[in-house]
């Protein structure tokens, strides 16, 4: 069972699929407000009184008075979005550098990047808001909404942990995905609002705090811990039953040692080792597999073949 085998398991329906997560959080909100959107027209009752009334309470308000009001917002802005086109962009480029994020790095870093890009536009777009006074005058109507910044930083995380990954390869050897990433900036900053800097600056945050975090993992530094730490907290409040393995840093990281072996071990396959096995891709990610691990998955395949 070779990458490409594990990839077919990463389907719409697998338990703990951060993506997955995602984009259905994503859908469901926008679905949601569009329904509301449709009743309140259907009652012949105007645009304002939706916007007021309703999505009001979950885009991101650049007045730090009415955010005192709603302070949620910070969070729900990056998951509300009233823009069909916009949201079908960024749910596209989310599931695009989003699964190659979680083949590199495993299934728990994407979430935390997500929100640090989200959060980080936030913090940067009310900022300027307050003190720019340029923006003052728009201060009372600007609001902020759509998952951009927190896609952008997924895309410049990714990119840089590996820019030179390859996909589509059947085209000349594959396209770099530092290539893919300078044109999804190119698409995303071209399509905002030249008259409304607020969004391209929550933008540049985004993308800041996606390299940001990529650079403080390399300094031994993972801010996804507390993150995850947390969801897990909660998770266990629902299942107290339930047993988390404890992982040690070894089980982090793993080294390739060069020589030749005395012997060949041949790895026993089971279903609890094959288990384990597809649980820590889950985790951290196919590149994070020993040799050993590789084989077992390679012969399971074959077994399932005859």
């Amino acid at each position: 069972m070779e990458e490409s085998s594990y990839r077919k398991k990463m389907a719409l329906g697998q338990d703990g699929n951060a993506l997955v997560r995602l984009v259905v959080i994503n859908a469901v909100l926008f679905a949601i407000l569009q329904f509301v959107s449709i009743i309140y027209k259907a009652y012949s009752l105007p645009d304002s009184a939706f916007n007021s009334k309703v999505l009001s309470w979950f885009l991101l308000p650049a007045s730090l008075d009415k955010l005192s009001g709603r302070p949620w917002t910070v969070l729900t802005y990056m998951f509300a979005d009233m823009s069909i086109f916009r949201f079908i962009g960024n749910m596209f480029w989310l599931w695009g550098f989003g699964y190659i994020l979680q083949d590199l790095t495993g299934n728990r870093k994407l979430i935390p990047i997500y929100l640090y890009g989200g959060i980080a536009g936030a913090l940067i777009y009310l900022g300027c808001y307050a003190f720019i006074p340029g923006l003052h005058a728009s201060v009372a109507t600007a609001q902020l909404a759509g998952a951009n910044a927190s896609v952008i930083a997924i895309a410049i995380a990714v990119t840089s942990v590996a820019p030179d990954y390859r996909i589509f390869p059947m085209i000349n050897g594959g396209i770099p995905l530092w290539i893919l990433t300078a044109l999804y900036l190119v698409v995303n900053f071209a399509t905002l609002d030249r008259h409304e800097p607020g969004p391209f600056i929550a933008n540049l945050a985004g993308a800041g705090a996606g390299w940001l975090f990529i650079f403080f993992l390399r300094k031994g530094y993972d801010g996804s811990l507390w993150i995850n730490r947390s969801f897990d907290w909660c998770n266990d409040l629902f299942n107290p039953d339930r047993k988390r393995k404890i992982r040690s840093p070894k089980d982090e990281f793993y080294y390739k040692v060069s020589g030749t072996q005395p012997f060949k071990k041949i790895p026993n396959v089971t279903q609890q080792r094959i288990d384990e096995i597809l649980d820590k891709i889950n985790q951290q990610g196919y590149r994070f597999l020993t040799d050993e691990e590789k084989e077992i998955l390679k012969r399971a395949a074959d077994e399932e073949d005859l």
